[in-house]
């Protein structure tokens, strides 16, 4: 892929700017929207995007890392930075899809755009693995397919590409006609519709319109009847169609769907023929998007020969990095199954939000099919790996390691992964973030399992994007200038430490929260430089605390009194939090301590109060309103009293998860933003507007038959009077699973469908009844996730969802994913 190249007066010329140009002769090559990831800053335009963050705040950011050309909306800006270009529009956003569109209306060849709710990246990567035999391929990144994704994918083309294939993702009404514009697909694919997203639309009419949209203008449009079934099919966009379908006529009618040792074989009848093909996947999600696949090839008149002849070789694709621990005290990231520019540039973004390693090592492939000589190829990944502050890189591959002299960063090559395996037990590895990113063909896969810790079988699954995005939906609540404060105690609610406290410092929230000292601390030792509030200091602590600037939450006179006396003589304003009980009656000053309190504050220069804040009893419960207001106003009261003292407003807080959404007006300076991130919240419906972050999974051990009377587990507490099927599974209440679950209190997912415990749950393991189920050792048991929800676990308990996930202990693996 060659990037594009306009110059920075001609790019004022499409956007129809208000230019006010210090360097003319600059190049533009790289659009950037994030100042955090910069590929060469000479050659990049910054978008000073107005999203649930001011793009503006962040030119200063961008400036420091060298990039000197923007676009902006705020004027205001402009005479800060004489020595930049400066692109003034009135909307940021539409600058961009304006000059994405011209770009786009360079090249004449075919397009595929593919929309829907669920699949619409696996379609993608499917046929361009399909496809790629064929056409000089350009597609999206990974899933970008928003507003802002899809301008920034269309950016990729060049003049070599001969065939694209874009995704177009819509959240609200009135999206999809900028997206179609951009994309210009001359060919339509309509995947799943279901229920993601479905909070921007009144209905799933409403929402099939809108994303039917993408397609007015296209010569052909791929489909599934059952996909449509709110809209007359006279109504859809697209001069012809092509329909497969399982229940009804259409063009590629399936007949058969036969599993077979983890293949999957299909028999379809087209054009009054029965043809078969076999794809390398038995799970439905994956049986559905090659059903499309297969619609597609045939639509666009492959055979039925060649089309079974590639779909069964079809392989996995990995659409999420995996952050695991390894060997030697080091963190690995593994993104083994893919390997190009962009998912390059995307994975060392990644690589640097991890502080907990002062070392950062890549483990890298050769590159295919780029469409750059190898000179240019491994020159751009020289400076790329400079500019992301790599500090040691061992390469893959004959080409990559043909241009050795080019990485001026310690490097070591190998001419293949073999090679590499048999070297390894002399190779170093130690306390360093170590990324493996290899093409397919390399196996790099091998190479992860070397440096990964052997872990115990059940593991927490925690999605970092889906944080992300919960992330954003509470910004997009809070009102403007509202800063938050992330809790990361206990573990970070059970999934993890530096890990989520890495990616919220990446995200910039304005404070973090952590019960005691020591996670503080350990946070610190990570890395992490975010101000930290220790809720629940304890004097022994003390010491450490202002060694590690932590600040603690201050709560009475006794614990204030024990804090001065650990303050050396040297110690001037040093941060700590007031905590004032407004009705939680847990910890805090009450209103008879103020006066005493402000004595103390009045006479120290030793203390500077950072933030006064209480916490809300019930601000999720509508039957609480009247106490919750009293609450409120109990705070302000006092505040107001100790601002008076104090001489000074410190950062007010009061408002929690449930409050940030229910008490808008309680927000004051900043919220405090727990439970929610993890895709909790008693306030809102069923959690709507928020993402499921994390699964529990674990296998199956052993599958027994039991005769008629035989009893399951300790004190035979598990009875199959009718005999039956039993499965072991690897998890018991050392790893969390509650003792309540057990004799069918509790319900796992294996093979899709709900099964019951049976017998009590023991320390390692539990026994699930799958009676009347093909189950066989290896098989995945899902504790909870999207479908079989930590809500319905709590319920089936008596309890709430913080203690389901507090209590998954430490011995449980967590693996982290982002994509």
């Amino acid at each position: 892929m060659l990037n594009p190249i306009y110059s920075i007066s001609k790019v004022a010329e499409i956007l129809n700017a208000d230019a006010k140009l210090f360097d003319t002769k600059a190049v533009i090559q790289y659009l950037v929207i994030d100042s955090r990831s910069v590929l060469i800053p000479e050659h990049s335009l910054f978008f000073a995007l107005l999203s649930h963050r001011d793009g503006h705040e962040f030119i200063k950011d961008a400036y420091s890392k060298e990039i000197r050309n923007f676009v902006v909306s705020d004027r205001s800006y402009i005479e800060q930075y004489p020595d930049c270009n400066f692109l003034r529009v009135d909307n940021v956003l539409h600058a961009l899809q304006k000059l994405a569109i011209t770009h786009r209306n360079q090249f004449h060849f075919n397009t595929i755009g593919i929309t829907g709710s669920n699949g619409k990246t696996i379609v993608k990567e499917w046929l361009y693995q399909l496809l790629a035999a064929d056409y000089n391929i350009v597609r999206s990144p990974k899933s970008y397919n928003s507003q802002i994704g899809v301008p920034l994918s269309i950016w990729q083309i060049d003049a070599q590409n001969d065939l694209g294939i874009f995704e177009a993702g819509i959240s609200a009404v009135n999206e999809m006609e900028a997206l179609a514009r951009i994309i210009q697909p001359q060919i339509g694919i309509l995947t799943n519709i279901g229920e993601a997203h479905a909070e921007g639309f009144s209905s799933k009419r409403e929402k099939l319109t809108e994303k039917l949209k993408l397609f007015i203008d296209t010569d052909l449009l791929i489909y599934s009847p059952e996909y449509v079934t709110d809209i007359n099919i006279k109504d859809l966009p697209g001069k012809n169609h092509f329909t497969w379908s399982s229940n009804q006529a259409a063009d590629l009618r399936i007949i058969a769907v036969e599993p077979i040792e983890g293949n999957c074989y299909l028999r379809a009848i087209y054009k009054d023929q029965e043809i078969e093909c076999m794809l390398p996947f038995k799970d439905k999600a994956s049986i559905e998007n090659g059903l499309i696949c297969w619609a597609t090839l045939l639509a666009l008149g492959y055979s039925a020969e060649q089309a079974d002849q590639r779909l069964e070789k079809l392989s996995h694709v990995s659409m999420r990095l995996e952050l695991k621990n390894g060997i030697n005290q080091c963190s690995i990231i593994d993104d083994s199954y893919s390997a190009d520019i962009s998912s390059l540039a995307i994975a060392l973004d990644f690589l640097n939000q991890q502080n907990q390693h002062p070392k950062k090592t890549v483990i890298l492939s050769e590159l295919f099919e780029t469409g750059q000589d190898d000179l240019n190829l491994y020159t751009e990944i020289a400076d790329l790996l400079t500019q992301k502050k790599v500090n040691r890189l061992v390469g893959i591959g004959t080409h990559i390691s043909k241009y050795a002299h080019l990485f001026k960063i310690e490097a070591q090559f190998f001419d293949d992964t073999n090679s590499f395996i048999e070297a390894f037990p002399g190779l170093q590895f130690n306390h360093e973030t170590i990324l493996v990113k290899g093409a397919r063909r390399f196996e790099f896969g091998r190479i992860s399992k070397l440096l990964t810790q052997k872990i115990h079988d059940t593991i927490l699954e925690i999605d970092l994007n889906a944080m992300v995005g919960n992330l954003q939906f509470y910004r997009s609540k809070i009102k403007p200038g509202v800063k938050i404060m992330a809790m990361v105690k206990a573990f970070s609610y059970g999934s993890g430490s530096f890990e989520i406290a890495n990616l919220l410092q990446f995200h910039k929230v304005d404070y973090l929260a952590v019960a005691y000292a020591d996670e503080g601390i350990a946070l610190r030792k990570a890395g992490i430089t975010l101000p930290i509030m220790v809720m629940s200091p304890e004097e022994s602590a003390f010491e450490a605390i202002i060694t590690y600037h932590l600040e603690p939450e201050i709560y009475s006179i006794e614990i204030l009194t024990s804090f001065l006396n650990a303050l050396s003589d040297y110690h001037f304003d040093y941060p700590i939090h007031l905590k004032i009980d407004s009705g939680m009656h847990r910890l805090g000053f009450d209103s008879l301590d103020i006066e005493t309190l402000s004595s103390f504050l009045k006479d120290s220069q030793r203390l500077y109060v950072k933030s006064i804040f209480t916490h809300l009893v019930a601000s999720g419960e509508t039957e609480h309103d009247s106490f919750t207001q009293q609450q409120i106003k109990k705070f302000k009261a006092i505040t107001d009293e100790l601002i008076t003292t104090l001489q000074y407003k410190p950062i007010l807080h009061i408002v929690n998860t449930s409050g940030i959404t229910r008490w808008p007006d309680a927000q004051l300076d900043m919220v405090r933003l727990g439970i929610g991130l993890y895709g909790f919240d008693a306030a809102l419906i069923n959690n709507r507007g928020l993402n499921t972050t994390m699964k529990l999974k674990t296998t199956v051990t052993q599958v027994k038959m039991l005769l008629a009377g035989e009893t399951v587990g300790y004190s035979r507490r598990g009875i199959m009077p009718n005999g039956g099927k039993i499965a072991t599974v690897k998890i018991g209440y050392a790893d969390g699973y509650n003792r309540a679950f057990g004799n069918g209190v509790g319900k796992m997912l294996i093979n899709g469908s709900l099964v019951p415990t049976i017998g009590s749950i023991c320390m390692d393991m539990t026994m699930l009844d799958v009676t009347g189920m093909d189950v066989k050792p290896g098989d995945e048991a899902i504790v909870f996730n999207e479908e079989h929800t930590i809500m319905k676990l709590a319920a089936e308990i008596n309890t709430i969802p913080y203690e389901i996930l507090t209590n998954i202990s430490q011995r449980v693996k967590r693996v982290y994913f982002y994509e």
